[in-house]
């Protein structure tokens, strides 16, 4: 299983709503070649991590089957950034889109680039709620934990249903 976090909480130049990003994403992210649609969770708005004044996020996650290296899905998800908009600043910072590899198919690797599982996923309500929906039967490859186990264990964050009026 491949799970795929999409995310965003800057327009993009031609005005698209963070959400709009996200749905045209997910599209763009079932097309690398290769690779099967499996299911998209519902879109869940999130406050961000340091929050500093950025708007709220846009977030949810993808999963896909198929076999892929890590570099060349790494390779695809930055090429599906660039075309967003997305400009690579300072960590954390307010972005047009943000994908990122959650897991691989169980992959579990150390050295860069990408780091599998994603070193952080685990600390994330904005990553496990998501994967929650798509994958309930998930297990963290190195911590060997459910996420629903992961996810009820986090201090509280704060995590909505998307409501583009909110």
């Amino acid at each position: 299983m491949i799970l795929v976090a999409i995310g965003a909480n800057l327009p993009r130049v031609e005005g698209a709503t963070a959400l709009d990003s996200c749905v045209a994403a997910a599209e763009a992210v079932r097309g690398i070649a290769g690779l099967a649609f499996v299911a998209l969770s519902p879109w869940y708005r999130t406050a961000p991590i340091p929050r500093d004044g950025q708007p709220d996020y846009c977030n949810g996650m993808i999963r896909l089957e198929g076999e892929i290296s890590p570099e060349a899905l790494l390779t695809a998800l930055q090429a599906i950034e660039r075309a967003f908009g997305r400009v690579r600043g300072a960590r954390n910072a307010a972005r047009t889109l943000d994908l990122d590899i959650i897991d691989l198919n169980g992959a579990i690797r150390a050295v860069p680039d990408p780091i599998l599982p994603h070193p952080r996923a685990h600390l994330r309500a904005f990553v496990l709620r998501p994967l929650l929906d798509v994958a309930p039967a998930w297990r963290h490859p190195v911590l060997r934990q459910s996420v629903a186990t992961i996810l009820a264990e986090l201090p509280p964050q704060a995590l909505q249903p998307w409501a583009e009026e909110g």
